[in-house]
């Protein structure tokens, strides 16, 4: 979340920016100042008060010292006076604090300058797409071809657990295993270390990466034990940094791992949905940098870069998007998404999307780092997908199928052991 002094420092510039979002944020930003005038008063008095009760207490310790204890009883009806009105004045502080708190879960990220203008997703703009020929047989979905196959049952993860939880087999499930592994080697290779973590979170790390109290709605969650499912290994990566303080020289921190994740998607239906469009539970390889606020955006480029290659390597048609403010996720100050083209839907799929969040994470997760002079300062987080597996396996499906089966990508082959499925 945004801190209030920079909003205070910089409403107009803020009100500004946020318009890009299509948000209007001026009543909370006035509301906003109101209530951190108030929270400036109250403090000042409950210090004020603290400061009065700490002077009578060392006065009534003296005088007791003195064998003055007579002299003591007005002091201390005045110092139960005055812990009853610094209580109070507590409550009030806290109820301002927690106010103030309400206003800024609802302010989303300040978007980078370089964000378009635009509403939906109509209004991306496409800054790269690769020359790769469409395979000219590729007609059939992969739903389809997932099924003649026997490479993906949908019906059987109906059976098990509902729409949207598929069972890989065979094949399918190799191919799929193939590529989490090539996508963890590739990650290894530009410098990432793999970690594996929980697959469920608490709700301070829900709330640290931005999931709570903004989408909720969206997670799976064990009421039971206050967990959730997590929605991306994002998740628990970046809050194994949470409340850590990181020594300058450490920067950046790169982390890699894949997980399983699981979202509801409420209210998703249609054709967009269909075979492997849209799931309840997929799997994905996730990459994460703690980056200096200095760097973070020329590391945004090269993990930009760096998912390019790796797509690249998989000789499947694609394009790079950066979203418009309309857009644009709630936490991120600039994203770039990847699309993969689907020549049986005639449409491209998203398979990545990586994002500077700047210090809108770290605020709310309290990572910092200490520079040579030993100040603190809050570190940038970044994240992409590298990448997320159901699209992908889809995409590359649809766009290796010939009339003797579907061709596995060389750079796959010494992963799966096989170079077509027949």
């Amino acid at each position: 979340m945004l801190k209030p002094s920079y909003i205070i420092a910089n409403k107009d510039e803020v009100i500004a920016s946020l318009k890009k979002r299509n948000f209007n944020s001026e009543v909370l930003i006035d509301e906003l100042i109101s209530l951190d005038n108030d929270r400036k008063i109250v403090q000042t008095n409950y210090e004020s008060k603290l400061s009065e009760s700490n002077s009578i207490s060392k006065t009534i310790g003296q005088l007791f010292k003195e064998g003055k204890k007579n002299e003591t009883v007005s002091l201390k009806e005045k110092s139960l006076k005055i812990k009853q009105e610094t209580k109070s004045l507590s409550d009030k502080l806290n109820d301002i604090k927690v106010k103030i708190n309400n206003i800024l879960f609802q302010i989303p990220n300040v978007p980078n300058k370089n964000v378009p203008v635009g509403n939906t997703s109509e209004d991306n703009l496409v800054i790269f797409e690769s020359k790769t020929d469409i395979n000219p047989q590729a007609k059939t979905p992969h739903w389809e071809l997932a099924e003649k196959y026997d490479i993906i049952d949908f019906d059987m993860g109906n059976k098990i657990t509902g729409s949207g939880f598929p069972v890989y087999k065979g094949s399918g499930a190799k191919l799929q295993r193939a590529l989490i592994s090539f996508f963890l080697d590739c990650n290894i290779s530009f410098g990432y270390q793999e970690v594996q973590v929980p697959h469920l979170v608490n709700e301070e790390s829900a709330f640290g990466t931005g999931q709570l109290p903004d989408k909720e709605g969206q997670m799976y969650s064990v009421p039971q034990d206050n967990l959730f499912l997590i929605p991306t290994a994002e998740v628990p990566i970046t809050n194994i940094f949470r409340d850590e303080i990181i020594d300058e020289s450490s920067l950046p921190i790169l982390k890699t791992g894949y997980t399983p994740c699981f979202r509801r998607e409420a209210g998703s239906y249609g054709s967009h949905v269909r075979g492997l469009n849209r799931l309840h539970q997929f799997d994905k390889v996730e990459i994460v940098r703690i980056d200096h606020p200095d760097n973070s955006y020329n590391s945004l480029e090269l993990m930009k870069d760096q998912i390019k290659s790796v797509i690249e390597k998989l000789e499947l048609p694609f394009r790079i998007i950066t979203l418009c403010g309309g857009d644009l996720g709630f936490t991120s100050a600039l994203t770039y998404d990847f699309e993969i083209y689907s020549p049986a839907q005639d449409k491209w799929l998203e398979v990545s999307s990586v994002s500077n969040f700047e210090t809108f994470q770290s605020n709310r997760l309290k990572i910092r780092y200490r520079n040579a002079e030993g100040k603190t300062n809050l570190a940038h987080t970044l994240n992409g997908s590298s990448l997320a597996l159901p699209r992908v396996l889809a995409t590359i499906i649809e766009n290796f199928q010939t009339d003797e089966g579907i061709k596995i990508p060389k750079a796959l082959h010494d992963y799966t052991g096989f170079t077509i499925i027949k």
